[in-house]
């Protein structure tokens, strides 16, 4: 009885069977979702050859950026007003970059620091419709070196600065600095590469500095030029090198080393200034009554001076 009813059972999951297929098959091959299946096999196997021939987003206008679309922060007035298309020229970019670059940050990054008025880039902003922020660090010109018949911006580490970009009047504005042999070692934008003129730039650095007056020490105290000690030897250091200011009317003032000298005794630079100015007001100026003198200041308790002919032999030395 058990055994005739297991058997019915059987035979009637076999007889269901083909019925549940049957439906199963009617289901899976339905027009919509026939359509839909053939729909989606399309796009992932056409999909990125049917996107090469659709329109880029960078194409478009507001996707492109050009010099003109380039703004820096304000410059100082000696900096040429067209520096973002001279940085495009030097660094041999195309006029026509694409906003969607993921390498343009560090492209115009490496771009800028090309520039010799670039001490550094601090910021790149990219934003829609095309812009592109740049911030900028920007070299500042410390001294004026004198060699030959030509004057050289440099700033205060002794880095050459474009000449060009001067007028006689900021030259005027910046102390000068004089008896220099050596010549730069590369172009605007590199170090001048003497010790002898990294000394002169801070020296000059710190007399280009304004007053409580308005106007810099270096023209308060009515100076003509830095005068740099003769090299003995490529070796020398700062610490071994004498720097004398000149005056307008020829009186020599024995500085002593340049700031940033780890020399034993050494005044320092506020002292130093301290001392010229109470000069200034105790005798009107460095060059009279009776001068042109050779005034040191170095010494820790007093000034020393001593008439100089004006026809003396120029050169003091370091002591």
């Amino acid at each position: 009885m058990g055994s005739s009813r297991k058997t019915k059972k059987k035979k009637k999951n076999r007889n269901a069977d083909p019925t549940r297929l049957r439906r199963l098959a009617g289901f899976c091959f339905r027009p919509r979702l026939l359509v839909a299946a053939a729909i989606v096999v399309t796009c992932v196997t056409a999909g990125p050859q049917f996107r090469s021939f659709l329109p880029q987003p960078d194409i478009f206008p507001q996707y492109r950026v050009r010099a003109a679309n380039v703004v820096i922060n304000e410059p100082p007035h000696w900096v040429p007003h067209n520096l973002v298309r001279q940085v495009f020229e030097l660094a041999e970019l195309p006029d026509d970059l694409s906003l969607l670059d993921d390498e343009l940050n560090l492209r115009l990054v490496a771009a800028f620091s090309r520039h010799p008025w670039v001490r550094r880039v601090t910021r790149v902003e990219k934003s829609w419709p095309a812009k592109v922020t740049v911030e900028l660090t920007w070299r500042e010109p410390a001294g004026m070196v004198q060699f030959g018949e030509g004057v050289y911006p440099i700033d205060p580490e002794g880095v050459l600065l474009p000449p060009h970009d001067f007028t006689a009047a900021d030259i005027r504005s910046f102390p000068l600095i004089q008896n220099v042999r050596s010549v730069p070692d590369g172009p605007a934008g590199t170090p001048w590469g003497d010790e002898v003129i990294r000394g002169a730039a801070r020296l000059a650095e710190q007399l280009a500095k304004k007053t409580g007056r308005g106007s810099t020490h270096w023209q308060q105290l009515k100076l003509k030029a830095i005068e740099v000690p003769d090299r003995v030897s490529v070796n020398d250091t700062l610490n071994g090198m004498v720097f004398v200011l000149i005056t307008d009317g020829g009186s020599r003032i024995i500085w002593g080393r340049a700031p940033g000298a780890n020399h034993p005794g050494e005044l320092t630079v506020d002292q130093k200034l301290d001392r010229l100015t109470r000069y200034v007001a105790d005798f009107g100026d460095f060059d009279g009554p009776g001068g042109p003198y050779e005034i040191d200041i170095r010494h820790w308790q007093e000034i020393s001076r001593r008439p100089v002919s004006r026809l003396s032999v120029r050169g003091t030395g370091a002591r």
